[in-house]
């Protein structure tokens, strides 16, 4: 894989020839909230040119060509909310260092190089390039189920438009109003819906993308039924802007339920172990089913001990059944049960995210992990997690802290490993990411990921060293 240039200027003349000069915005002259966002995504002493904005994909296009032809890195993003997550973005002149092995030898020291990340004033630093202005709805075909939209339209907007027509993308990206659907694909976001409706990648029928050469390219249709060409979907799911900049989208949509209501269950940690594996071997049709920590139930008032929080979707009478049925085996197992729905449902599923992705505190700490379904409870239990959100169905989580160190969180992937999962750093402050491998991943798909890097970004000017191995 190729290292970057260092020694080109960044031409402000020659990119405001394709965005405009009101399509870029020097680092001198940005908004500080804008500054502190980018700045918590690439390593420290890392020179941030401007950030580009893009009025089309055939603009996009434009400006990755002319990122390619001066080996400029890009760091692509949409609204920024996720900018952060992932490892930290840098300017080296070596190439993705080998995977690390498990335990403690995975604690690293970035090495700073003072030239190669900006420290003389002739180098070239990162360009950041939004597609926020690409926003627009290409095709709703409602009879079809689906919905193409460029990358840079906010979610929130999307299903404003999806639910005048009695539909709705049932993905719970985190940062609903902010997040953009390059961005929740790019980073993969599914959320608690997952459980019912598949991750990112399974809704995901089509995309447009830019390559690292400033060519566009098509993957995928706008049909449910199609199997033209290579599954670049799901490679481009989760890729975190390393392979491509995500320029239009293409999803399956779902009609919106009737009714919906949402059963809580709090207690001790067998009867919610004996719940869930009821629950999830019966014939109940719940779109969400989630663990939480003894911390994050007493933060929501929901009550005392661990909690189970289930949400069924359909129409009425068989939420009302549902609900019914649930609670009645909780209460058997000397659960603590309520049942909401409307406005109090409505405030639970917004309270909930909106704990554990509030990143107005800078210490904060957030992760994402996996581990085998049936030991989620037995982990939020056993392990020195603080706020813990975990999809019971899948083993996908999220955990919380406010204030841990490295070595905290070494010891939490150690026990997410052991039950057969992994750990994820996504955002925490530029000091702990420097102390340790922010993915953890050893496993024998490196080599590979090298390999379709290279063929898709030879230049290596995408996202550098954001992904797994400095990839």
């Amino acid at each position: 894989m190729k290292s970057f240039s260092t020694e080109n200027y960044v031409s402000i003349q020659e990119l405001e020839s394709i965005v405009g000069a009101a399509g870029i915005c020097r680092w001198q002259d940005t908004e500080p909230f804008w500054q502190e966002r980018v700045k918590k995504a690439v390593a420290p002493d890392t020179k941030i040119d401007c950030t580009v904005y893009p009025n089309s994909q055939e603009e996009l296009a434009a400006v990755i060509a002319w990122a390619q032809q001066h080996r400029c890195a890009v760091l692509p993003c949409g609204g920024g909310s996720k900018l952060d997550w992932g490892g930290l973005v840098k300017l080296d002149s070596d190439p993705p260092q080998p995977a690390l092995t498990r335990g403690e030898q995975d604690v690293v020291k970035v090495s700073i190089f003072k030239g190669d990340l900006g420290g003389y004033p002739d180098a070239a630093g990162v360009v950041v390039v939004s597609t926020s202005r690409l926003n627009q709805l290409v095709e709703h075909a409602v009879g079809d189920l689906t919905v193409t939209a460029e990358a840079g339209m906010k979610f929130a907007d999307l299903q404003q438009i999806l639910a005048a027509a009695g539909q709705f993308l049932p993905i719970d990206p985190a940062y609903p109003q902010q997040a953009t659907l390059g961005g929740i694909v790019a980073t993969a976001d599914a959320g608690s819906l997952r459980h019912r409706y598949r991750g990112v990648r399974d809704l995901l029928l089509g995309i447009t993308f830019v390559r690292s050469d400033g060519k566009i390219a098509v993957a995928g249709g706008r049909v449910v039924k199609n199997v033209a060409g290579y599954d670049l979907m799901k490679l481009f799911t989760g890729a975190y802007g390393t392979l491509g900049i995500i320029s239009q989208v293409t999803f399956r949509v779902y009609p919106l339920p009737e009714a919906s209501g949402t059963v809580v269950l709090t207690g001790e940690t067998n009867g919610l172990s004996q719940t869930a594996q009821i629950l999830l071997s019966s014939a109940l049709t719940p779109t969400a089913v989630d663990l939480l920590s003894p911390e994050l139930v007493a933060k929501l008032g929901l009550g005392k001990g661990t909690g189970l929080i289930v949400r069924f979707q359909s129409i009425a009478p068989s939420v009302k059944q549902q609900s019914a049925r649930l609670l009645e085996v909780g209460e058997k197992l000397g659960l603590q049960g309520t049942s909401c729905c409307e406005n109090d449902e409505h405030q639970l599923w917004q309270r909930l995210p909106e704990t554990m992705w509030d990143s107005g505190t800078k210490s904060a700490i957030i992760c994402k992990i996996g581990i085998r379904p049936s030991e989620a409870v037995t982990a939020i239990n056993e392990l020195p997690v603080q706020d813990a959100w975990i999809h019971a169905g899948s083993g996908l989580g999220v955990l919380r802290f406010e204030n841990a160190t490295a070595q905290t969180l070494l010891q939490v992937r150690r026990g997410c490993e052991a039950k057969g999962g992994f750990l994820t750093v996504l955002a925490a402050p530029t000091d702990i990411k420097q102390q340790l491998d922010v993915w953890g991943y050893n496993g024998s798909a490196i080599d590979l990921m090298r390999r379709i890097k290279q063929q898709f970004d030879p230049e290596n000017i995408l996202s550098p060293h954001r992904f797994i191995s400095g990839i």
